[in-house]
């Protein structure tokens, strides 16, 4: 790869590198990805970007493979979420030094596959160990693959989501006839009476919180998975074309602001401001992402349940997701051996992925996810439609989780929510900020 190709794709993926501090152990990985020598300090090299609860998790994971594959050494590395994660595994890709196995979020993957830096699972001889197309939840299958070709293999699907305190349900008449279970609501009338009897029955001092200030990647998937529903994706031909429907914008913005609008929900509200709402029952509804749930199993006397949206404004559910994935980048100078434990590595976690789905996430191995060991684990079980309707950003250069695309978007969300933007207003400030996108130069070639 010539020098100036492996730089296009270390500015593709990460819009520039801050080197600074980031090489103080030159053992690394990343440091001999840098200096060129070959870290075969193990038998599967593995990056990843998880910490806390799902960080635990995950160490679980690779001590079970190494327990049924005696013998075969794995060194995991994690590193920074977001840019700085995908640079890094861009730089060392491009120099010849890559991990064996790494995380990638699917609505990354457009970028990844583009720029030349992963191998097709066949290649990894994933195929070989039964990890099909047959086995995987259909929509993230489908993210996972570009152009025809799969490169990647999902581990989850991690969608936003609908929690409820149980017991303010109660009082709202909102549980269905045992008790155990919301009540099916359908259709933006259905939802906002059940968020309005939050407040009144239920004595809620909101129906429903969202965190909203400072927050604009919350802001994008609400925004999303309302717009959705009705429309396609706000931009596509790989992120070149603006395709935002006003209309679909102006019925979208004006649902959110029934909500705010009325006081039903806070317009303003960042994130510790609206975990201390729902936790000490002040709020019936929070809509935010399912890896939320450990956190708030912590919380003493707080009973919640976790859904699916009901269908919104259109005629079918959208869920706003994405999902963590496992990747092998290229590296030419890969062994036949490194590369078949690999396979084997990334089989072995999904395998065990019924461990994965104690941070919340839906296990896209359909094995584990219609496995006692998952089917067992509650709330999470009763969100796996989530899955099915999964909704991924649009395909794009600049799109995915962490982007500075979600951040721009978000931003017109949030101002959207605090009453500063009308609904029609919303929609040539949204055009501007899909402009400024879609105009720019690709750093890579996208089909």
């Amino acid at each position: 790869m010539s020098g100036a190709m492996a730089r296009r794709r270390l500015l593709a993926l990460g819009g520039g590198l801050a080197l600074t501090g980031g090489l103080a152990a030159c053992s690394s990985p990343l440091a001999s990805g840098l200096t060129g020598s070959q870290p075969d300090t193990a038998d599967v090299i593995f990056w990843n970007l998880f910490t806390g609860g799902d960080g635990a998790n995950m160490v679980v994971m690779e001590d079970r493979f190494k327990k049924t594959h005696p013998g075969t050494s794995v060194e995991a590395t994690v590193l920074a979420w977001g840019n700085p994660y995908y640079t890094k595994l861009a730089l060392a890709t491009a120099s010849g030094t890559p991990p064996d196995v790494g995380i990638a979020h699917l609505s990354r993957l457009p970028l990844l596959a583009a720029s030349g830096l992963l191998e097709p699972i066949e290649q990894a001889g994933l195929g070989e160990l039964g990890v099909t197309a047959d086995k995987f939840t259909p929509a993230a299958w489908r993210k996972a693959t570009v152009d025809g070709t799969v490169y990647a293999v999902p581990l989850d699907t991690h969608p936003f989501v609908l929690y409820y305190n149980v017991d303010l349900a109660r009082r709202a008449g909102l549980l269905d006839s045992g008790g155990d279970g919301l009540v099916p609501l359908k259709g933006a009338q259905d939802f906002l009476a059940a968020v309005k009897a939050m407040k009144t029955a239920g004595g809620a001092q909101y129906g429903a919180v969202m965190s909203i200030t400072a927050d604009p990647s919350t802001a994008w998937r609400y925004f999303s998975m309302i717009y959705s529903g009705l429309a396609g994706p706000v931009v596509t031909d790989s992120g070149t074309r603006i395709d935002l429907d006003g209309e679909a914008v102006q019925e979208t913005i004006a649902f959110m602001q029934r909500l705010t609008g009325t006081g039903l929900m806070p317009g303003n509200l960042n994130g510790s401001g609206a975990n201390a709402l729902f936790s000490t029952g002040k709020a019936g509804f929070l809509f935010d992402g399912e890896w939320q749930i450990p956190s708030y199993r912590q919380v003493k006397g707080l009973r919640f349940d976790v859904v699916p949206f009901p269908a919104l404004l259109g005629p079918e559910p959208v869920a706003y997701a994405d999902s963590h994935a496992l990747v092998v980048p290229r590296n030419e100078a890969r062994s036949r051996a490194r590369t078949r434990n690999a396979a084997l590595f990334i089989r072995s976690l999904l395998d065990n992925s019924a461990v994965w789905a104690e941070g919340g996430h839906i296990p896209a191995w359909l094995p584990t996810q219609r496995s006692k060991a998952f089917l067992d684990q509650s709330p999470q079980r009763h969100y796996v439609r989530a899955a099915f309707n999964a909704q991924y950003d649009p395909a794009a250069w600049y799109t995915g989780a962490g982007s500075d695309f979600q951040s721009v978007v978000g931003g017109t969300i949030i101002e959207a929510l605090a009453g500063r933007l009308t609904p029609k207003g919303a929609v040539p400030t949204l055009r501007s900020d899909l402009k400024r996108f879609t105009t720019a130069r690709p750093p890579v070639t996208m089909k």
